[in-house]
């Protein structure tokens, strides 16, 4: 495997992507906008980058670690505090089990040839491509799979890319295609049980589309799902819940939780006759915080998500 060993032009630095290559922590401080001295802070204290060493114990980065690196300054600027930031990034662990099978690169490249179908398919704002190339993605994978490692990283990364010509028309295309198609699944879901399962974003704490795909997770023959619009007033919950009388509020958050949320979360379920549940990256930031009161915390991967709100219903988990 090749080493750099010299600060490289962009130009090389684009190429390590097929080349695998290592690149020294000045490289990487350059690439990322993230200082040395940092670097070796989230490395030591947090665990959070697992660089290489040379024989002298020079650091070295891989192209992951780089993009590692980058996902843990979004959290950041979204609000999540860096000690919180390991628990968000723990959820692409899964594919780690599957190396004595497959590598983690080969997975991930599986992953990106179906994004760049989605992605021509959109570019040309084709919804009949769209259309084969989604159902074969479901023919292939589970359904956290489709949406966690495949769908949704091309809606994000079309969402922060809209400042080209052309490019919010696109994310727009992607956007309304995938709510109309999840919503479609949750309502084909629904069967003659009643819809005990009500679920509903905080304001302002995440997109449309993401509070549908976690409501599709969370759905089931025996528990059918009912979707509030993003923007449901926190105060007003206990009129709505008074009116359709499920059996869990599912609160959907992928923000780092507000310090008063677990208090107004404690008090507006002294006001239902039904759990409180906390779903989404909020739910695994908040879990200490929640830790022996009555809300429980769901997390942010979908298979999770169900089988503890499934063992919530049925009394088989404390909160």
């Amino acid at each position: 495997m090749p080493v750099i060993t010299e600060l490289s032009p962009v130009s090389r630095a684009s190429d390590a992507l097929e080349r695998e290559d290592l690149f020294p922590i000045r490289e990487v401080s350059r690439l990322t906008g993230v200082n040395p001295v940092t670097l070796r802070a989230w490395e030591r204290r947090y665990g959070l980058i697992e660089p290489t060493r040379t024989e002298s114990g020079h650091r070295l980065y891989s192209m992951t670690e780089i993009e590692r690196v980058r996902s843990i300054v979004e959290w950041i600027d979204r609000g999540v505090s860096v000690s919180k930031v390991g628990k968000i990034l723990a959820k692409t662990e899964p594919l780690k089990a599957l190396s004595h099978i497959i590598s983690d690169d080969q997975v991930q490249a599986d992953y990106q040839q179906w994004q760049h179908q989605v992605k021509r398919a959109v570019s040309a704002f084709d919804d009949l491509e769209l259309d084969r190339v989604y159902g074969q993605i479901f023919s292939s994978y589970s359904l956290p799979v489709v949406f966690q490692d495949i769908l949704l990283p091309l809606w994000r990364q079309l969402l922060l890319g809209q400042d080209a010509f052309g490019h919010t028309s696109e994310w727009l295309f992607y956007d309304g295609y995938l709510r109309t198609r999840v919503l479609q699944r949750i309502i084909a879901l629904r069967t003659t049980q009643p819809r005990k399962i009500l679920v509903s974003a905080l304001a302002g704490q995440c997109r449309e589309l993401e509070l549908l795909v976690a409501a599709l997770f969370l759905s089931s023959s025996d528990a059918g799902v009912r979707v509030l619009t993003t923007g449901q007033p926190f105060d007003e919950l206990t009129l709505v819940c008074e009116k359709i009388k499920p059996q869990a509020l599912v609160l959907f958050s992928n923000h780092a939780p507000a310090v008063e949320l677990p208090r107004r979360l404690n008090r507006l379920a002294l006001s239902l006759d039904c759990q409180v549940l906390l779903a989404g990256d909020a739910a695994d930031l908040a879990e200490d915080t929640l830790a022996g009161s009555s809300i429980g915390c769901l997390g942010n991967e979908g298979a999770t998500m169900r089988q503890r709100l499934t063992q919530y219903l049925a009394g088989k988990l404390d909160t």
